[in-house]
């Protein structure tokens, strides 16, 4: 299993393809990288793809929280340094998302064209992710599973793909719980909403057209906000790139595509 070892945990990566522009995939919370097997194997033939386990999930490390944004922004970069990999396209989802914005903030330099999926420059509320960090230690993740999966996933996709559905959550369930809420800790502080205008990447912000945790509305504030920005929406929740697999793929290949 390819990973680095930073000073405090070890980080978990997987790279597809072998020629072109580099792209980095950065995962939702309680998601490792198998989140965007779908969308692979149609970009490996013009990516060279970086995918990995934020801190706290999948095959990486979980050490102490609480967790920042500087520190989930700082583990991209660290492995990017790691990896000789100078400048990629990015595509993050949800906290995913947010990790987008701070590396567009932070190092512009060190990418050429953003997505930020199923996002907003502010997710929740402090309230909310305390609540949820609570709900975390006490029940444990594999309690929120039916919650999880209806604000993830349509009634109708959930019906259609139960084993596809079903295999996400499982991993959603074995999530390292303090990995989670230190996560958790870092999004109840996350807040870009006064510095979208510094983003100067061109940017895609695409919208699940029946996401309740992140709607339309706050993917057009990012879109409208930033220097260069467009908005998509397609159908789906929150887990889009899964629910609208073949539309996504087609938007991000003709937004990375442009000169």
């Amino acid at each position: 299993m390819p990973h680095i070892d930073l000073p405090s945990h070890r980080l978990h990566y997987r790279i597809d393809g072998h020629a072109g522009p580099w792209l980095v995939f950065c995962n939702s919370l309680g998601a490792d990288l198998t989140m965007w097997d779908g969308l692979v194997v149609d970009l490996s033939d013009r990516f060279r793809i970086l995918r990995y386990d934020r801190r706290g999930h999948g095959g990486s490390g979980a050490p102490a929280g609480p967790y920042a944004m500087d520190d989930l922004g700082g583990d991209v970069l660290a492995l990017m340094d790691a990896l000789e990999i100078d400048r990629a396209h990015f595509c993050g989802l949800s906290i995913g998302g947010l990790t987008g914005q701070w590396l567009a903030l932070n190092a512009p330099e060190r990418f050429d064209r953003v997505a930020l999926c199923a996002t907003a420059a502010r997710i929740g509320s402090a309230e909310s992710w305390r609540d949820r960090i609570e709900a975390v230690r006490v029940n444990g993740l594999a309690s929120m599973t039916g919650a999880t999966r209806e604000r993830w996933f349509s009634p109708e996709f959930a019906a259609r793909n139960p084993a596809a559905v079903d295999a996400i959550l499982d991993r959603f369930a074995a999530t390292d719980a303090e990995g989670y809420a230190g996560c958790c800790a870092a999004l109840a502080r996350a807040d870009f909403r006064d510095a979208l205008g510094n983003i100067s990447n061109p940017v895609l912000a695409v919208a699940g057209a029946d996401d309740a945790v992140c709607p339309p509305a706050d993917l057009a504030t990012i879109a409208d906000n930033v220097q260069d920005g467009k908005l998509c929406v397609l159908p789906g929740r929150h887990i889009v790139n899964v629910e609208s697999a073949t539309a996504f793929n087609d938007a991000l290949i003709a937004f990375l595509s442009q000169d």
